[in-house]
Parts: C-alpha cells; sequence; structure tokens
C-alpha cells in the first residue's frame, strides 16, 4: 500500500473521525456514528481504497528528503 493521503487530509480525517466515535458513544447521533472508525483508520494508515479507486492522492508523490 503506497501512502495516498496527506497531511492535512490525515489531519481532518483523524478529527472527524473521533468527533463523531465521542458523539455515539454518548448518544448524541445515534449508532451510525461508529463509522467514525473508517476515516480514523484512514488517517492513520495514509491509505483510502477510495482514492486508490480513483487514482487520486492527496500527498506529495516524493516523500519529503530530510
Amino acid at each position: 500500500m503506497q501512502a495516498n493521503v496527506g497531511a492535512l487530509d490525515r489531519t481532518l480525517r483523524v478529527t472527524v473521525g473521533v468527533v463523531l466515535i465521542c458523539a455515539a458513544a454518548v448518544n448524541t447521533i445515534g449508532p451510525w456514528g461508529w463509522l467514525g472508525i473508517v476515516p480514523v483508520l484512514t488517517g492513520l494508515f495514509r491509505f483510502c481504497p477510495a482514492y486508490a479507486l480513483f487514482s487520486f492522492r492527496t500527498c506529495p508523490l516524493d516523500p519529503p528528503k530530510a
């Protein structure tokens, strides 16, 4: 798996996912909020299967050099 999720995209995914999970845990939005695990996992692994399917990426092609 080659990373296809960039830094800003990754931050937004994890943030939105955690908010959804927390809202589901306190019964604010119902059980569908547990789907927040999907953006959390795609953010943590930096790979989105939907992006791969459509050949889309939000990260640079070459990793930054140290």
